[in-house]
């Protein structure tokens, strides 16, 4: 009879294995291509992955800087915030909740600045608050933006991500911010006033079906989602496949839905002409056939 032995595993007692302690939050795993990468180089590149080029949630703050001239921002309207009008179960926690997070009173920012010394009103969503979705006080902070700028008779620039869409906790108050919305762009369409809606990923529900789609200029970001309902519920509702890419900013363009597609680092560069062809170039050209003195445009600096 053969007898087998194990071999012992044998141990260097000289030898000690060093463990080392690497700090939370300093690398991350990209969602897309599974690639870890530093906090720190994704932010730097305004948080699209250098690997893969998969592009992640814009916080507010680097938006506003990626896009606005530094230090010309002045934020407006900060202090309002939502209430629990219809006293539905939950939604107070929900707020306080996301007002913690965030250290803002609800998902909509608006703004004064400048991008490249052309003074602009600028709203931003925030997806970090309750997924961006559009409550009352969203809607109100928009309608605001939006009545700014037809007073200071300046261009409109608003970037929106929603996952959310319209808000069900606050009922038809939250629905009819669509109309709300829509309405107070139709009186800058009305009176010449430029408005550009920027889409990021995703934008979704009452948002996608209002004041997003709306702008003189739609520019979308690559890849980005952006409807009213969703792939799955579309396909199951209908029975029917739907075409690949479908609700993908690259679909709507080909179907005539958004104007342009622009990588996020691009976005500033795209603004700069549009701004200058669409508004102040016609703007001093209305002045000189007037023979009025042009209108003297100022932002004030944080």
């Amino acid at each position: 009879m053969a007898w087998f032995r194990k071999k012992k595993k044998f141990t260097n007692l000289n030898t000690k294995e060093k463990k080392i302690d690497i700090p939370k939050g300093i690398w991350r795993k990209c969602d897309a291509c599974e690639q870890y990468i530093t906090t720190e180089e994704i932010k730097r590149n305004l948080f699209i992955c250098p690997r893969c080029n998969y592009y992640y949630v814009l916080p507010v703050e680097d938006r506003i800087a990626s896009i606005l001239d530094e230090g010309s921002f002045e934020e407006f309207d900060a202090a309002l915030a939502s209430k629990n009008p219809l006293d539905f179960e939950g939604y107070q926690q929900k707020l306080q909740n996301a007002q913690k997070k965030t250290g803002r009173y609800e998902a909509a920012v608006n703004g004064i600045g400048a991008v490249g010394g052309l003074p602009v009103i600028v709203c931003v969503l925030d997806f970090s608050f309750m997924g961006g979705s559009m409550g009352s006080v969203v809607g109100e902070k928009i309608t605001r933006a939006a009545e700014r700028a037809l007073n200071d008779e300046i261009p409109l620039v608003i970037i929106s991500t929603g996952g959310g869409g319209a808000r069900m906790h606050e009922g038809m108050l939250s629905l009819m911010q669509m109309a709300k919305t829509s309405a107070s762009i139709g009186r800058l369409k009305k009176h010449g006033i430029p408005y550009i809606s920027i889409i990021a990923n995703p934008t979704m529900g009452g948002v996608a079906a209002s004041f997003a789609a709306l702008g003189d200029v739609i520019i979308a970001e690559p890849n980005a989602l952006i409807g009213f309902a969703g792939p799955r519920v579309i396909e199951q509702t209908i029975g029917q496949r739907l075409p690949d890419g479908f609700q993908r900013a690259e679909f709507l363009l080909q179907h005539g839905m958004i104007d342009r597609i622009v990588d996020r680092k691009e976005i500033v560069n795209e603004l700069k002409p549009l701004l200058r062809h669409m508004f102040y170039n016609q703007s001093a050209m209305r002045n000189q056939e007037s023979n009025s003195s042009p209108k003297l445009y100022a932002v004030r600096k944080t």
